[in-house]
């Protein structure tokens, strides 16, 4: 862990001793935050290092809870294997994906993946022999040995805790400088020889495999999964999650996402006019913190530092 990470020393002892409290709401919510954590993560190696904005990327995540819970409830697969394999699913539907979206730029990558990821949703939401179309996936039990709230959130914890330790280690190797030169300058990459548009696609296949390995522990945790998983207020959501925590910050996604969902869980519990209050209290965060959540903390400690 690098010394400008040391704010993250309570926030993982916070998470370890969570499920001590006693509290199912607090283990409920720890393994949500971990989840969708690691979700807002995978969708920020697009995001906020290569510079790609995908309107689209529910779809990664649906795919790997389908996959997940079909091959273990439809066809008796191993949970170890059904979960690796729903994480290879998701890479390969992002190479698919991808291999058209990286032709266009800007604005119109961003509605061509918004258009994929509606296609999968259509296709997950028709195919009622399969999918259960509208009525969903219902009755995923956890596996064998992990078979409580507890037990399942201490390997959720291990999942993401390593995901974002390869992850990280990816971003701070030559591969993300790449990125982020990609992110600042992409003519200027192709000019000095480097295949940007390979880059750009490796990037979105090992975003889609981490997206799918959230997406298949969020179908387990929940029992149950729906197509609205793969829409696209899902994907719009996540992408709030990684502004709000900081999109140039590698755990400010993570940061973003408990924000979030705690609020979500805090106001919808109080009053039936939640969607006014949220949106009213993340436009004044996203005001007040326009790099995000984490990003503005390390400007202001930068700031008193140079003071």
């Amino acid at each position: 862990m690098a010394k400008q990470d040391w704010y993250l020393i309570p926030i993982i002892l916070v998470i370890l001793l969570m499920p001590l409290s006693g509290s199912r709401f607090y283990v409920f919510l720890g393994t949500d935050i971990l989840i969708v954590g690691l979700f807002a993560v995978s969708l920020n190696l697009l995001l906020g290092y290569t510079g790609l904005v995908s309107f689209g990327h529910a779809a990664f995540f649906g795919i790997g809870a389908y996959t997940c819970a079909l091959l273990m409830k439809k066809a008796s697969v191993a949970f170890a294997m059904a979960f690796a394999t729903a994480g290879i699913f998701g890479a390969v539907a992002a190479l698919f994906i991808g291999f058209f979206c990286i032709r266009l730029t800007k604005i119109y990558f961003a509605m061509l993946t918004l258009a994929f990821s509606q296609i999968v949703w259509a296709i997950v939401f028709k195919w009622n022999s399969l999918t259960g179309g509208d009525t969903g996936f219902i009755g995923i039990d956890f596996p064998r040995h992990l078979d409580s709230p507890t037990r399942f959130y201490y390997f959720t914890f291990a999942v993401v805790a390593l995901s974002l330790y390869i992850l990280r280690k990816l971003v701070n190797a030559p591969f993300g400088r790449i990125l982020t030169t990609i992110r600042e300058n992409p003519e200027r990459t192709e000019f000095i020889g480097i295949n940007v548009k390979l880059f750009q696609l490796v990037a979105f296949m090992i975003s889609g495999f981490f997206s799918a390995i959230a997406g298949a522990l969020f179908g387990i945790f929940n029992h149950s999964i729906f197509p609205d998983l793969l829409f696209w207020p899902a994907s719009a959501e996540v992408l709030i999650m990684t502004l709000l925590g900081g999109m140039y910050s590698f755990f400010g996604p993570v940061v973003g996402a408990a924000v979030l969902l705690y609020l979500r869980m805090q106001v919808g519990s109080q009053t039936q006019y939640w969607p006014l209050i949220l949106g009213t209290i993340l436009a004044v965060l996203l005001f007040f913190f326009p790099g995000g959540i984490v990003g503005s903390l390390k400007s202001q400690l930068t700031r008193l530092k140079g003071k």
